[in-house]
This record gives structure tokens, C-alpha cells and sequence, in this order.
């Protein structure tokens, strides 16, 4: 092999591993987002994406895919409808929803053709308890735009379904820890991403949502989940 030959080589190993090492490690469909300031908000857009500003964000992972039916159907199985406030984790009634109960022994099954489709018409309770099961939690709504704004092979987040987060709705610049961290049932509660039927405008990194107690203890047909966790998932 010729010298330059193998500086070309050289170069293109180089070149593909800047390039995985900026997607971010994986480990069993979870994405490691490393931990980092980034740029939040805006200027330019309505009062509660103000202003522009820098927020710095510990390692944490997210999961690369929102939450499937056949996944949030295993849940339901497993830990019923009702969360420990009695409120209900999940529509069936939702026009959106593609989990129904069925069989004998009666269990929750999704929809023949949207196994693999994001679970729909889950309320927040549902989210959080279903992440809990999982060993894992909502993200904050911080969490979630850096993700947004990077490359770390994370799927859809904006565009589907909306995604709830664990951050009540409070004016920015957003702080950790001014009391917003977690939702608990007062306030309003944070989602994030852009859902069907929403406008064009929306379609973007920074769009912020909310919902009262009432709305995050109702399934809706365009808000979806995904988990996140901070321990160390070493070995990736």
C-alpha cells in the first residue's frame, strides 16, 4: 500500500470516528446526551420561549424511540390503569388511543398494526409511572431541547406526537432549582415537541406547551412520552 494511500485511510477512520463520537454512545435504544451548556429559548418567539439563554445540563440518557403501544400495554398488564392518586393512566376512549383490553384472561393489547406506533392518549401520571417502572423518569424540559438542538440519534422529536416532561410551566431563565423540578400535581406541567394538528409554527426545538392538573391527568391523541435516567449506564 501506497503512503498516500494510507493517509487516506487514516483520514476516513479519523473522519467516521469524529462522526459516531458525535452522535452520542448508545446502550439498548437509550442515547447518552454528555453534559454541556447549551443555548435555550429564543428571542424571536412568543413570550414564554424568551429570551435566549444559556442553561447548562449534567449527563443524563434518553431513550432514542418515544414509548410503543405493545410497550405501554405490557405496563398497563403489569400495574393497571389507576396511579397511586387515582387518576387514570391511559384513554381507551381517546380517539388517538391504540391500546384496547381484550382476551380471556382480559388483557391490554395494542392494536393490531400500531404495535411498534407511539403510545398515544397516556396522561402524565401514566408517563411517570410507567417511566418509574422502568427504573428510569420523565426529562426536564431542559433536557429535552438540548437533545433537540444536538445530533445524539435521538428519533422524532419534533414532529408526532407532543412529549411530556417533568417541568412545571415557569417564566425563563430556567433554573433547576427554583422549584419547577418536579411536577407534582400543581401548576402546570411542561410538554414539549410539536403534535398532530399543530402549526407549522410549532415545528420547532423551542415550542413549549402546558397542561393544568386536569390536562395532565387526561389522555390526549397528540402527546406521547419518552424516558430518560442520570445513572451511569457505563460500558458504552
Amino acid at each position: 500500500m501506497t503512503m498516500r494511500l494510507r493517509v487516506v485511510f487514516v483520514s476516513m477512520a479519523i473522519a467516521a470516528g469524529l462522526a459516531l463520537a458525535g452522535a452520542g454512545a448508545c446502550g439498548d435504544g437509550i442515547m447518552l446526551v454528555s453534559a454541556g451548556a447549551f443555548w435555550m429559548g429564543r428571542d424571536d418567539g412568543p413570550a414564554d420561549e424568551r429570551p435566549l439563554h444559556r442553561v447548562y445540563v449534567t449527563d443524563f440518557w434518553l431513550e432514542r424511540e418515544k414509548v410503543t403501544n405493545a410497550e405501554l400495554a405490557e405496563f398497563l398488564d403489569a400495574q393497571g390503569i389507576v396511579s397511586p392518586e387515582r387518576e387514570r393512566r391511559f384513554d381507551e376512549h381517546d380517539a388517538g388511543a391504540r391500546i384496547h383490553q381484550d382476551g380471556q384472561p382480559v388483557r391490554w393489547i395494542a392494536d393490531a398494526g400500531h404495535e411498534r406506533a407511539p403510545a398515544v392518549a397516556v396522561s402524565w401520571y401514566g408517563a411517570r409511572d410507567y417511566c418509574h417502572w422502568k427504573g428510569r423518569r420523565l426529562p426536564t424540559e431542559a433536557e429535552w431541547e438540548k437533545t433537540a438542538r444536538g445530533v445524539y440519534g435521538v428519533d422524532a422529536q419534533v414532529g408526532g406526537p407532543r412529549e411530556w416532561t417533568s417541568t412545571i410551566l415557569k417564566p425563563y431563565p430556567y433554573r433547576h432549582d427554583d422549584g419547577r423540578e418536579p411536577f407534582a400535581g400543581r401548576g402546570r406541567v411542561v410538554a414539549r415537541g410539536a403534535g398532530h394538528g399543530d402549526a407549522g409554527s410549532a415545528l420547532a426545538a423551542t415550542s413549549r406547551h402546558s397542561y393544568d392538573r386536569r390536562g395532565a391527568a387526561a389522555g390526549h391523541a397528540n402527546v406521547g412520552f419518552r424516558c430518560a435516567t442520570s445513572e451511569d449506564l457505563g460500558g458504552y
